[in-house]
C-alpha cells in the first residue's frame, strides 16, 4: 500500500514510515523517518546499517566471488542530504492501539504550576521569606557565621542600599565646596 498523498508533498506523506536509504559509498541504512528538511536532511529512528563486503579474490580464481552482508545497529541517526542517492519505502508506520496509549498515563496527585525564573507575581501565603523586603537584595549571614569572602557581614564597600545616605566610595574624594551633595 503507497503512502497517503500529503499537502507538503512525497517526503512528508513518508515521516514516520520505515525507509530504505542508499548512501554515495554504498550502504543502506533502514530505518523511520522522523524529519526532514529543504536539504534532505534526514533523521532516521531505530535505524540499522547494510554493507555489503566484497570477498578478496586470488589471481587464479574466477569472478563469481561472494560477497558478505553485514548488519550493524545504529539507532538515532541525522543524515546528511548530501551523501543520499535513493530513498524506497520499506514498511508503514507502526500502529499503536488507542488502548495501549492511554492505558498507562493515570492521572496523579499535584498541582500543574508555572515553572521557570525568579518568582510568581503574588508573595507566599506565609508572608515574604527572611531577607526579603527589608532594602537589601542580600540576607545578613546567620549568628556565628561569618559572611560570604570578602564580605565581612555587610554590603561591599561603595554599595549603597536604596533610601540609604549617599556616601563616597572609598579612595574617591568627595566634590568640591559649593556643589551640592
Amino acid at each position: 500500500m503507497p503512502p497517503p498523498k500529503a499537502k507538503g508533498g512525497k517526503m512528508l506523506s513518508l515521516v514516520l514510515w520505515r525507509i530504505r536509504v542508499t548512501l554515495n559509498d554504498n550502504r543502506q541504512l533502514v530505518g523511520q523517518m522522523l524529519a526532514f528538511d529543504r536539504h534532505m536532511n534526514l533523521v532516521l529512528a531505530d535505524c540499522e546499517e547494510f554493507r555489503r563486503i566484497k570477498q578478496k579474490k586470488k589471481a587464479t580464481e574466477d569472478d563469481s566471488t561472494p560477497s558478505q552482508e553485514l548488519k550493524r545497529s545504529l539507532g538515532l541517526v541525522i543524515l546528511r542530504g548530501e551523501m543520499i542517492v535513493s530513498l524506497s519505502v520499506e514498511g508503514p508506520p507502526p500502529q499503536v492501539d488507542e488502548d495501549k496509549k492511554t492505558a498507562g498515563l493515570l492521572p496523579g496527585p499535584g498541582r500543574g504550576g508555572p515553572a521557570g525564573r525568579g518568582m510568581g507575581m503574588l508573595p507566599p501565603m506565609g508572608g515574604m521569606p527572611p531577607g526579603m523586603g527589608r532594602g537589601l537584595p542580600f540576607a545578613p549571614p546567620p549568628p556565628g557565621m561569618p559572611g560570604m569572602p570578602g564580605m565581612p557581614g555587610g554590603p561591599p564597600p561603595g554599595f549603597r542600599p536604596p533610601g540609604g545616605p549617599m556616601g563616597f566610595p572609598p579612595g574617591m574624594p568627595p566634590p568640591p565646596p559649593g556643589f551640592p551633595q
